[in-house]
């Protein structure tokens, strides 16, 4: 398993705008083969913070999905961006 997290900094006045527009990325990556989980969300104490989180079955499955990365405007709104990929041994559910 591959977990994607970290966050993205943007002007705060267009955080709503840019999390609209990664609207249908969540779509494409949820639906995508080996998504486990993806979600793009806003930070509850920084309003200029958007957090990234996502779940794949393999290091080729985010690699095919990725692609190219954000569209040109999206790039444009990033202030900072702080992401990293993190490969995993091992796991314990917390909930079952």
């Amino acid at each position: 398993m591959l977990i994607v997290s970290g966050h993205l900094s943007v002007d705060p006045a267009e955080r709503a705008s840019y999390l609209e527009g990664c609207r249908r990325v969540v779509e494409l990556a949820r639906a995508a083969p080996g998504c486990l989980d993806f979600a793009i969300s806003g930070d509850l104490l920084d309003d200029g913070r958007i957090n990234v989180h996502e779940r794949w079955e393999t290091q080729a499955d985010v690699e095919a999905f990725r692609g190219s990365g954000p569209s040109g405007e999206q790039q444009a709104a990033l202030l900072a961006a702080s992401v990293a990929e993190y490969d995993v041994a091992g796991w314990r559910s917390l909930t079952e």
